[in-house]
């Protein structure tokens, strides 16, 4: 009796939200179910009935909507107040924590990146990491969610994670300070007289104008006669500043569009005139860390050919999470849409794929990238490893970092040749 009340309780709260909704009509119009409820309703009642501790009713169903959400993919989420907070938080800048993106790879917890000058990132974090412990709780039954809550708490507390890197014999422990993560998202400095490097660690709401002030106080140091754009694990973030980073670049065309199953998930942006820097060739620097917005900026200066992509193939995150109010004071986080470059090119499980290709030192120009461009052109090839060095953290870095080093390479080169980036 109790199960069949619960049934029709059941197909009453499934039946409820949609109530309140614009697409009502389209949503009722669909058969439910119904013996789908009822085993739903079966399993509730045996858990009231059976399982060792009693639970409330609030609790079933919040895990029941939490589980709902985990199954259809990694990045839909039951977003409670403290989610919501948190959700806020990293879009701002500031949080405590550790500064470390994850995510679900084949079901197992992984680094998608560290963030800049964090203490994950000072403890050698890389991408595709498998997060096998937080603490003392495995995490091969943790959602996405409960992961994060774990890896954030207060400024001076600390961590252990036990983490195995990819081709690793063995995990490693790694004990971690949390800080207050207050990211900068952008940083600029000249590598060499008229070349200027601009590294974006994530995309802020404010990263846009952050963007745009750090190439005037580039062009105050003299002639810009090339630019690197450092995505280079760089997990995403706004959308917006996304599409502010890549008009501070482009005067003109479609820089991302999305679509989905609602009339109101199809939206696409466009770059208007004002430009910062609409003649500086431009190398964008992108690895598997390089998700989400990130490949947003890369896809489109690739398609409007206004650069040269280098590095390795992006991460492939590629969907668009859109966050609904409950009437409960809670949220979903629900992915509704997808994006797509200027080409029409899916980023969803494909990445972005670099037009010259840099793995394990080599430098490789992929084909029909319309860059037929070998190491012996390239002027001063040696710079950056061999050529003898003044000092300084911008020569320190292109001696350790190779992708930079072959970057700046490439923009002389592009100017050797008279030739506008990407085109």
């Amino acid at each position: 009796m109790r199960a069949k009340a619960l049934s029709l309780l059941f197909a009453w709260w499934v039946l409820m939200p949609f109530t309140v909704q614009a697409q009502t009509e389209s949503v009722i119009s669909n058969d439910l179910p119904i013996e789908d409820v009822q085993t739903f309703a079966e399993v509730f009642e045996r858990i009231k009935r059976a399982y060792v501790d009693d639970v409330d009713d609030a609790t079933l169903l919040r895990n029941a909507m939490r589980g709902m959400l985990g199954e259809l993919d990694p990045h839909s989420a039951y977003l409670d107040q403290e989610d919501f907070d948190s959700l806020r938080e990293s879009t701002e800048g500031e949080f405590g924590g550790i500064g470390i993106e994850v995510g679900m790879e084949d079901g197992q917890l992984s680094v998608v990146s560290p963030i800049d000058d964090t203490p994950a990132a000072r403890a050698g974090l890389q991408p595709q990491d498998a997060i096998l412990r937080i603490d003392d709780t495995p995490t091969e039954r943790l959602s996405l969610q409960e992961a994060v809550e774990l890896m954030r708490g207060e400024p001076g507390t600390t961590i252990k994670m036990t983490v195995l890197s990819k081709g690793a014999e063995a995990p490693r422990t790694v004990t971690l300070t949390r800080e207050n993560i207050r990211t900068q998202s952008v940083k600029q400095e000249l590598l060499a007289p008229g070349y200027g490097y601009l590294r974006i660690s994530q995309f802020q709401s404010r990263t846009g104008e952050q963007v745009r002030e750090a190439i005037r106080e580039l062009r105050g140091k003299g002639t810009l006669d090339g630019l690197i754009l450092d995505l280079r694990n760089n997990p995403g973030g706004v959308l917006q500043a996304a599409v502010d980073v890549a008009d501070a670049f482009l005067d003109q065309g479609l820089i991302v569009y999305t679509e989905g199953r609602l009339p109101d998930s199809d939206l696409s942006f466009s770059a208007t005139s004002d430009t910062i820097a609409p003649q500086v060739p431009m190398v964008v620097l992108i690895n598997g860390g390089s998700a989400s917005a990130a490949e947003i900026v890369a896809g489109a200066l690739q398609d409007q050919r206004r650069a040269v992509v280098m590095g390795t193939d992006s991460f492939g995150k590629g969907s668009v999470q859109q966050v609904m109010p409950l009437g409960n004071g809670d949220g979903l986080k629900l992915t509704t849409a997808l994006y797509f470059t200027p080409d029409g090119r899916s980023i969803q499980a494909q990445g972005i794929k670099p037009d010259v290709e840099v793995v394990r030192g080599r430098l490789e120009v992929a084909e029909n990238s319309g860059l037929q461009l070998r190491e012996a052109d390239l002027q001063g090839h040696l710079e950056g490893n061999g050529a003898k060095r003044t000092g300084g953290s911008a020569a320190e870095r292109l001696q350790e970092d190779y992708q930079l080093g072959e970057a700046l390479n490439l923009l002389k080169a592009l100017n050797v040749l008279g030739s506008r980036a990407g085109g």
